[in-house]
């Protein structure tokens, strides 16, 4: 079995499989390893039940991949999204606000696709891929780095060398941690149930997020199911409030759905299992060290607000791409730059997402009032608002 590579990439989700197939694709040899084979399918258990918006910025790195042709086919557009601000003493829809992408590009804000899907369509284009190495059941327990190389110790006893190590895995990242890079971490208390639903309305590729308290609620399109309009909802509350309603039998879970929704959809009616998250906010110290990479949740971490949590990760992937070249590769100038553009984007827009979230936690009635009137205001004027949609986007990225 080979044990030299170009690129070994610890972590194999989303982020971790995009970048094995967008450096597989560019001639790299390329490992990539996970502590779990990946989960392809709806019905089967563990399969992650969240989808995942790319927005236009993400579309050319999944190219880059060979990816995008794979997944258009299946991908929902993203047209509008529409803020709703339900906080008054009744869970009724008061102020709405819609950024239609129209105002600011000829094409969508995104496209949404199931998480299960997409580890599917990633996992079949390293099939045509000789170079690109997916091992499951395998993960990291350490790194050591050197000059000109770094060497990547496996669970299975095996040790890899690659000039270029990507740790793409997660929010607890063992590889973060061996290399005694700190991290600073907010939590929120909160967590997220994640599943689908059917609803009468179509949702006329609108994603709407509700606040009320606790968290948004939002909704996102999914291709119709069974001849109905069908959305992803990912449904964020405090702790106990999570355990509480996802410890309801059907019915009186569907009624505090539909309460929670505010009828904007007509009756939903769930037709998933239930999974949670929790909800944090992370940043490493650095993203980069000697011949090692940070990427996604090792890096950095986000509420799942606006959709950019896995865009910053392609975002980072970007930039590891064009920083990459043959006789660059993983050294000290790639990886000092990386961390450099990469770093101070990412805290504007943990802090940003940070203010959001707090935002939509308000419980107390005068918050919630204030929350309103200042959403109103602050969306209201067409300047500012076509600046969001294009910051949201990731239009200004570095």
């Amino acid at each position: 079995m080979r044990n030299t590579y170009d690129i070994a990439i610890s972590g194999g989700g989303i982020a971790g499989l995009t970048a094995a197939a967008a450096f597989g694709s560019a001639g790299y040899t390329v490992l990539c390893i996970d502590p779990a084979p990946p989960v392809t399918d709806a019905a089967a258990p563990g399969a992650d039940l969240r989808t995942t918006a790319f927005l236009q910025p993400s579309i050319p790195v999944l190219e880059r991949a060979g990816l995008w042709d794979r997944l258009a086919p299946q991908a929902m557009p993203l047209q509008v999204m529409r803020i709703v601000d339900a906080g008054g003493p009744e869970p009724v829809a008061r102020i709405r606000h819609d950024f239609d992408a129209g105002d600011v590009s000829d094409q969508p804000f995104g496209w949404n696709l199931p998480n299960w899907l997409l580890r599917r369509e990633m996992v079949a284009r390293f099939s045509e891929l000789p170079n690109v190495t997916f091992r499951a059941g395998v993960s990291s327990t350490g790194v050591l780095t050197r000059e000109t190389q770094a060497l990547l110790r496996l669970s299975d006893g095996s040790r890899v060398a690659a000039r270029l190590v990507i740790a793409a895995d997660g929010r607890n990242s063992v590889l973060r941690d061996a290399l005694g890079i700190g991290v600073r971490t907010t939590r929120y208390g909160q967590k997220a149930l994640a599943f689908a639903v059917t609803h009468p309305v179509p949702h006329a590729n609108v994603s709407t997020e509700i606040h009320r308290s606790g968290g948004p609620f939002t909704l996102v399109p999914l291709p119709d199911r069974d001849g109905r309009p069908c959305s992803a909802v990912v449904w964020m509350e405090r702790g106990p409030e999570i355990a509480r309603l996802s410890a309801l039998p059907l019915p009186a879970f569907e009624d505090a759905m539909n309460t929670r929704a505010c009828g904007l959809f007509g009756p939903l009616r769930l037709v998933s299992a239930l999974t949670v998250w929790p909800i944090i906010s992370q940043i490493a110290e650095r993203f980069s060290a000697q011949r090692v990479a940070l990427m996604a949740e090792a890096a950095h971490v986000v509420p799942p607000i606006g959709a950019q949590g896995l865009n910053m990760s392609l975002a980072d992937l970007r930039v590891l791409l064009d920083l990459a070249s043959p006789k660059t590769l993983g050294d000290r100038a790639m990886l000092d730059t990386y961390h450099r553009r990469r770093w101070p984007e990412v805290q504007a827009r943990v802090a940003g997402v940070d203010m959001l979230n707090r935002a939509s936690m308000a419980g107390a009635q005068p918050v919630r009032d204030l929350r309103a009137r200042l959403l109103d205001l602050f969306y209201s004027a067409a300047p500012v608002r076509r600046g969001l949609m294009q910051l949201g986007m990731g239009m200004r990225q570095g």
